[in-house]
């Protein structure tokens, strides 16, 4: 899934006035999955709550509440005044970019929606243990976006920011009817009517509200980092060039860290006690590795300007600007594994504010090291991957120390294997 937004990139920046619509498909981008922060661990909820069919029924009634509010919030954003005020007054973003990022958002109206939809619908698949099938989904998201940014790109004369926009909300849209055909035998068998109930107590509205609000506020929290970030951007020596690298920066870190995100997941459906403890572990350590080596074998190497001039094709400027920036970010990837993999251990567990509170943490560190990135004029790419960096040591230290008390054992991050000594 993470291709798909260096895909859309790669095209946008052959087409007219590509830094101007690079930088703003990057805005309309960072708003819209702000937007849809709060059901994007819908998905955790879902894996960790469909239990019986009356759960269903609840969690679908719920992401049906989610998705008229998201729906409602990003139809004012792009549609009223609201426009003017976020993205012009408040973000800063120059002018000849904002006149760009008010199509995209309201093209990307039905965005939330549809993420909403397919992460509950995906939820359900991972756990029936129907993965493959998520899997398949991402493919039919990634073919339908490439698909439709190929032919717009050859066949219209449409604006990139727009060409983008329609190409992503293709994809949402194609990902989600797939998931909602995908789900069928798991509805008819094992969430049919009249199957077993889950032994336990039953779920109730306030109970999956309670659950849920504190990763929806994580999320949330978490995509605020991308305004903030493109706040401090617009206000940078070199705005416009910035604002056109970020997109690219970041969605190169998103590939980077594609593993990660489905960790937590992973550790919500397979963590039972300290005997699955372990092979979690070795299996999480082995993902820092291969995140880290990919991101060395990329940025240090000639790679790195394959990538940027060519297959990104961005302009001298900007793809220098993109490179020191990448420089920066080479730990990141491991940290966010080393978080994904803590946050599923709480979430397994039940303890969702802490998660909360983890990101909570990210966002304050985020935003004190830009705002001494602006006082003292650091280039706008290395103090973001320096602020992201320090943000995610913050709060891997403190999830690190909370994931203590919930555990009925020793947590660790290194097994240490003691020698016996002879004698």
């Amino acid at each position: 899934m993470t291709t798909e937004g260096p895909v859309v990139s790669a095209f946008i920046n052959r087409l007219p006035d590509e830094v101007i619509m690079l930088a703003a498909m990057g805005i309309v981008t960072s708003l819209s999955v702000t937007i849809e922060s709060p059901i994007i661990n819908l998905l955790a909820t879902s894996t960790a709550l469909t239990r019986d069919r009356p759960a269903y029924l609840l969690l679908r009634k719920f992401t049906f509440h989610w998705m008229i509010i998201l729906t409602l919030i990003t139809v004012l954003l792009a549609f009223t005044p609201l426009f003017e005020l976020i993205v012009v007054d408040l973000m800063n973003v120059p002018q000849p970019v904002a006149d760009w990022v008010r199509p995209g958002l309201r093209i990307m109206s039905f965005w939330s929606a549809a993420i909403a939809w397919r992460r509950f619908l995906q939820g359900i698949m991972i756990r029936y243990n129907q993965t493959r099938k998520v899997a398949w989904g991402t493919i039919v998201r990634l073919g339908a976006s490439g698909g439709i940014v190929l032919l717009l790109s050859m066949l219209s004369q449409w604006p990139g920011v727009v060409v983008g926009s329609v190409a992503l909300m293709a994809g949402v849209i194609a990902e989600a009817s797939y998931a909602t055909i995908a789900v069928q035998p798991i509805l008819r068998r094992e969430l049919a009517p009249g199957s077993p109930l889950y032994d336990g107590q039953p779920l109730t509205y306030r109970k999956l509200f309670w659950f849920h609000l504190p990763l929806a506020a994580t999320s949330l929290l978490a995509l605020l980092v991308q305004p903030l970030v493109a706040f401090s951007l617009a206000r940078s020596s070199n705005p416009t060039l910035s604002l056109a690298a970020w997109p690219v920066v970041f969605q190169f870190t998103l590939v980077a860290r594609s593993a990660a995100f489905a960790l937590p997941e992973v550790i919500i459906a397979l963590f039972i006690g300290q005997d699955t403890f372990r092979p979690l572990r070795r299996f999480t350590t082995t993902l820092v590795i291969a995140s880290t080596l990919f991101m060395v074998s990329i940025i240090l190497t000639p790679l790195s300007s394959l990538y940027l001039l060519g297959i990104q094709d961005l302009t001298q400027p900007v793809a220098f600007i993109a490179r020191a920036g990448l420089l920066y970010f080479i730990p990141y990837p491991a940290l966010a594994t080393l978080i994904s993999w803590i946050r599923g251990l709480l979430i397994n567990r039940g303890a969702t504010r802490p998660v909360n509170g983890g990101m909570a943490i990210n966002l304050f560190v985020t935003a004190i090291v830009l705002y001494i990135g602006l006082l003292y004029n650091w280039p706008g790419i290395n103090a973001a991957a320096i602020a992201l960096c320090l943000a995610a040591v913050a709060e891997f230290v403190f999830l690190w120390w909370r994931v203590e008390g919930v555990l009925d054992f020793k947590f660790s991050i290194i097994e240490f294997r003691r020698t016996p000594v002879a004698g």
